[in-house]
């Protein structure tokens, strides 16, 4: 009798309790985003422009022809800033080359983007800057150009050194976006 009672009460406590054991799902990794914090760029630049503390300027190695040419890293989130440089010299074609390939990349990602939004603003120094925001699965999510469009031609691109989702990276994005945006507006071209 003893043992029967032993095994009803085991029996009914395995069987009263329903708890479905179902994995959860991934989680996304907490992200410390830095204060904006800047500081000029130093060096022999045909520019200068206030770069994020939280980025190392770094010589460009796809070119290292281009002295000009370089990336901010932003090795914490394993993202760089492209930063490409040309001289125009009062040629209208070479401006118009410059500014239409600058075009054609950003529409390479039509593929895999959702959307791209495009927008043009006048900088506190009086230069054009166009900048192209792009959604979706694509490598680059911002990218952008300063001109005077008679001397000098300034471009920049994001990329990731990641195969995360952008959904995941959005907010890191967001914060690279504000960087970028007080970069155009630091810009200042050297004659």
């Amino acid at each position: 009798m003893k043992k029967l009672v032993i095994l009803s009460i085991l029996l009914a406590s395995l069987t009263s309790c329903e708890k479905s054991w179902l994995p959860k799902p991934p989680g996304y990794n907490k992200i410390d985003l830095p204060q904006h914090k800047y500081t000029p760029l130093t060096g022999d630049y045909p520019y200068q422009l206030d770069f994020p503390t939280s980025s190392v300027v770094e010589p460009d190695s796809f070119n290292l022809a281009e002295k000009a040419w370089i990336n901010l890293n932003y090795k914490d989130f394993g993202a760089k800033v492209h930063l490409t440089y040309k001289k125009i010299d009062g040629q209208t074609t070479k401006f118009e080359i410059l500014s239409n390939d600058a075009f054609k990349l950003t529409a390479k990602h039509q593929i895999k983007a959702y959307g791209i939004e495009e927008g043009i603003l006048i900088t506190p120094n009086g230069y054009t800057a166009v900048v192209a925001e792009l959604s979706g699965e694509v490598p680059t999510q911002f990218q952008f150009f300063v001109t005077d469009s008679t001397d000098h031609f300034l471009r920049g691109a994001l990329y990731f050194n990641t195969a995360m989702k952008n959904d995941s990276l959005a907010p890191v994005i967001e914060h690279i976006k504000i960087d970028m945006t007080h970069l155009m507006n630091s810009v200042k071209f050297v004659d």
